[in-house]
């Protein structure tokens, strides 16, 4: 039987190996599952992904199921709760952000009919892109691209949504295809 092979950036870690194989990548055309991810990605801004990742079901729990229009709707009692968490990062920036950003996630979802759809609109003939990278070391942090769509986000309210992090955004949900030619889940 051959071994598998996969992304080297998961490691060993079981956590991750079962992240890299089941979700990142996978093109994700559902806005809450788009939500949840915005939500993860921003939280992650200056820290590791796996730190984010083992805080999942925290971040899922404290963000009432990544419900958008519920995190919206959260106020400065919400804020305090969520400050008092010890399962997610207790950073009153992120927390508040993550608020706004909800607001500003509803605000696109009207104009565009769905976020998917309003990231999709960035796209050459709107359909995602897959690369042909063989090493690690091929993957760019941003693009062109992910610097156009945070710039947009940012001029929309959007915080803790930079370029690097968009980028990420952007593979994690399958916008962008980055698994390695050599990866068995490419």
């Amino acid at each position: 039987m051959k071994p598998v092979t996969r992304c080297g950036w998961c490691g060993d870690d079981p956590l991750y190996i079962k992240y890299h194989d089941t979700e990142w990548g996978k093109l994700i055309t559902d806005d809450k599952k788009m939500f949840e991810f915005l939500v993860l990605e921003s939280a992650q801004a200056g820290l590791s992904w796996i730190t984010i990742l083992r805080r999942r079901d925290s971040y899922k729990r404290a963000f009432a199921n990544f419900d958008v229009t519920r995190v919206a709707k959260f106020t400065d009692t919400d804020v305090e709760r969520l400050m008092n968490d010890a399962g997610i990062i207790r950073n009153r920036l992120k927390i508040k952000a993550t608020i706004s950003n909800a607001q500003h996630f509803i605000e696109i979802q009207k104009e565009f009919g769905s976020f998917c759809k309003y990231i999709l609109g960035f796209f050459p003939n709107g359909k995602p892109i897959v690369n042909h990278y063989k090493e690690l070391t091929d993957l760019p942090a941003s693009t062109e691209l992910s610097d156009k769509i945070s710039a947009d986000m940012k001029k929309r309210g959007f915080k803790f949504f930079g370029s690097v992090i968009c980028y990420a955004h952007l593979q994690a949900t399958g916008y962008i295809n980055d698994h390695l030619t050599s990866c068995d889940f490419r």
